[in-house]
């Protein structure tokens, strides 16, 4: 039959990804137009929301990594990746080439979870890793869903403001401040769960000081205002927010 041609909104959420179109590649409207993806894909942080459309028949595995774990795995400049959903270089890493290859042998969704699961975790295993203070002051933003005192973090972890910054910039792609206003954002999805279409006690829990700076954050990400955005359509959006 003929495809269907589905427009998806995609907000940030905090997460990178890499990405595989495994059937028909993806249309992407995300900093100059239209332009068709590459199957193979590494998307960075973004900071406000583009769009996908299929082109044909669509099927995607992704995987959303841990907001360091593209820098500290891959060694990624992740403030080169801001913004950004480019074409994943496979040559680059012996990983990348066993990814494809497993992906494009499972024939079935979940073997394609089960071999990519296995894939990573033996080499996270033979990795040689090194982290810092730099996670653990992410961890706090994320337990503390954005609302955090960055002085009181860089005491409790040692770290100086700017070691911070520049920890945020190589490793998340993002500063500090912004990175926690797109997690305090994510989390007005899950609260939604809760209050449903009560604004004023979304905007209380999400810890925003008025409903109307609350309004403004949720329209800078999503382009509508929160009454008027789709919180329970069955979209690529709202379906990175799932618990």
């Amino acid at each position: 039959g003929q495809t269907v041609v589905q427009r998806q909104k995609i907000v940030p959420d905090g997460y990178p990804e890499i990405i595989f179109h495994y059937k028909e590649p993806y249309r992407i409207n995300i900093n100059r137009g239209w332009e068709e993806q590459s199957k193979y894909l590494v998307a960075g942080q973004i900071r406000k929301h583009f769009y996908l459309e299929n082109t044909g028949h669509s099927g995607m595995f992704g995987i959303k990594f841990q907001p360091w774990a593209l820098r500290i795995l891959f060694g990624f400049d992740m403030h080169k990746l801001t913004d950004k959903v480019i074409p994943l270089d496979l040559d680059s890493f012996e990983f990348f080439k066993d990814f494809k290859k497993v992906l494009e042998l499972s024939s079935s969704f979940e073997g394609k979870i089960n071999a990519v699961q296995n894939l990573l975790l033996k080499f996270i295993a033979t990795s040689k890793l090194t982290y810092s203070n730099g996670e653990e002051a992410v961890k706090i933003i994320l337990k503390h869903k954005g609302a955090v005192n960055f002085k009181d973090i860089c005491k409790s972890k040692e770290i100086s403001q700017r070691g911070l910054e520049r920890y945020f910039k190589n490793h998340i792609g993002l500063n500090p401040k912004f990175y926690s206003r797109i997690i305090r954002f994510s989390h007005i999805f899950h609260l939604f769960k809760k209050h449903q279409k009560d604004w004023l006690d979304i905007s209380y829990y999400a810890g925003y000081y008025d409903q109307s700076h609350f309004i403004r954050n949720f329209k800078e990400f999503t382009g509508e205002e929160p009454s008027k955005y789709g919180f329970s359509k069955k979209n690529m959006g709202n379906f990175f927010f799932k618990d």
